[in-house]
């Protein structure tokens, strides 16, 4: 069983792709199988910065394959900006990425649906989409009928259908929103994603077929999530969630390989917690301890630069998480932002309407309502971005990793101090549990 998959057990942002490019060399195959644009990755190698939204992080590895799956809603005009951008800095892409034919495709109409449509208020908070017509996108594929595939942009009735699409959005943006909604012109749509095809072509394949072959075959395969287990479409906080399964249960129907085949999963989690837009956010701190962490952190969106709130680890929320992903292990990330901090709270349980509770709501108004209970240990204050040996870390930060696990109910394996490749600390035998075919 050679899979392999790190899911983030938070709201998103948890620095997933640092720990995946840090994987990559001991695997084959790198997969990116929920999501879109709205999904940011940053890695940090070499004194470089690369953002990543679409494309694998295992990019940065030239003797990797990258394969985004059908459960991607793909725009391709991001694809073809992200793919020139990286072969600028010197980034091979050839034959090393794959994009299924089964993707999704983003097409105007649905940043359209997204700018007039889906930005408005529940409980008069807003979900916090980044307006690049992912939610849409979602809802036409789940819609059937008005949805396209990245591999219809090679048939010979796209322009058709290009056509009776555009006509029905036009109706439906113009009676609902009147003279707001700018008006689709199918023949430029079809021009336009016409040209994106060509430039794609060489990247196109049946990635399903491709991966159960691979799976068959015994090669090492690393599924790389997108957001967090917390914005999963069916078990997180609905509706301020993602459009797509972005926990664990989300790996097989978004790449299309059985579950059988995935032997070790990967929960990655901030040493603290944070969101973006709107949502119950228990643990949240509107206050100086919230934007210190903000500044340190530099809590501001990969996507779209918008600053993330931020407050204390809750151990109830990636409890929950874990075991809703099937976490084998924890990676904590950016434990240095808590460095200067004389004390440090973890939220070990709620309090709902008078009662102490352990569990994760699953109804909005509850959640809501909860009071985080804390319990605070104290700070490290001491600078920990060049140590490289979890023994080496000062007594209280090894204490506050060895409460989290403790309440979590998994080991934590890896330690992140900083965001280059350097300052990752792992368990000794960490990289061959993770790539072994056994649990």
């Amino acid at each position: 069983m050679p899979g392999t998959c790190v899911i983030g057990l938070q709201w998103g942002d948890e620095a997933k792709g640092k720990l995946v490019d840090l994987l990559t060399r001991h695997f084959d195959i790198v997969v990116r199988f929920l999501g879109g644009a709205n999904a940011g990755h940053t890695v940090v190698t070499g004194g470089e910065t690369f953002k990543l939204h679409h494309i694998p992080s295992g990019i940065l590895n030239p003797d990797v394959m990258n394969i985004v799956t059908a459960g991607v809603v793909l725009n391709p005009k991001v694809v073809i900006e992200e793919i020139d951008g990286l072969r600028s800095r010197r980034i091979a892409i050839d034959d090393n990425l794959m994009l299924s034919d089964r993707a999704h495709v983003v097409m105007p109409w649905h940043i359209e649906e997204d700018r007039l449509l889906d930005n408005a208020p529940v409980d008069g908070e807003t979900i916090g989409t980044t307006l690049r017509g992912i939610g849409p996108c979602y809802r036409d594929k789940a819609g059937r009928f008005l949805a396209l595939r990245l591999g219809d942009l090679y048939q010979p009735h796209f322009g058709e259908k290009v056509k009776h699409i555009v006509e029905v959005k036009n109706r439906l943006l113009q009676s609902n929103n009147g003279h707001l909604a700018t008006k689709l012109d199918a023949t430029t749509i079809y021009s336009e994603y016409s040209a994106y095809a060509e430039k794609l072509k060489p990247h196109i394949r049946d990635t399903t077929s491709y991966l159960l072959d691979a799976m068959e075959a015994n090669r090492q395969v690393l599924f790389e999530g997108a957001q967090g287990a917390l914005l999963d479409l069916d078990h997180g906080t609905f509706p301020f969630v993602t459009s797509s399964n972005s926990s664990g249960v989300g790996v097989s129907a978004g790449s299309g390989v059985p579950g059988r085949w995935i032997n070790k999963i990967i929960g990655v989690i901030k040493a603290y917690s944070t969101r973006v837009g709107g949502g119950p956010f228990p643990t949240e701190q509107e206050n100086e301890t919230g934007q210190h962490i903000r500044d340190l952190g530099k809590e501001y969106g990969t996507t779209t630069g918008r600053p993330r709130r931020c407050g204390w680890f809750d151990a109830v929320a990636v409890r929950y998480a874990a075991r809703l992903s099937g976490v084998d292990v924890l990676s904590v990330m950016m434990l240095d932002v808590l460095s200067q901090l004389p004390e440090v709270s973890i939220c070990v349980a709620y309090e709902l309407d008078g009662e102490r509770v352990d569990y994760f709501p699953s109804q909005l108004d509850a959640l809501r309502r909860v009071q985080p209970i804390y319990e605070t240990l104290p700070g490290w204050q001491v600078d920990i971005t060049s140590v490289r040996a979890v023994d080496d870390l000062p007594a209280n930060a090894r204490r506050y990793l060895d409460r989290l696990s403790e309440l979590v109910g998994r080991p934590v394996t890896v330690v992140s101090v900083g965001p280059d490749r350097e300052q990752t600390m792992f368990a000794p035998d960490f990289v061959a549990k993770a790539t072994s075919c056994q649990k």
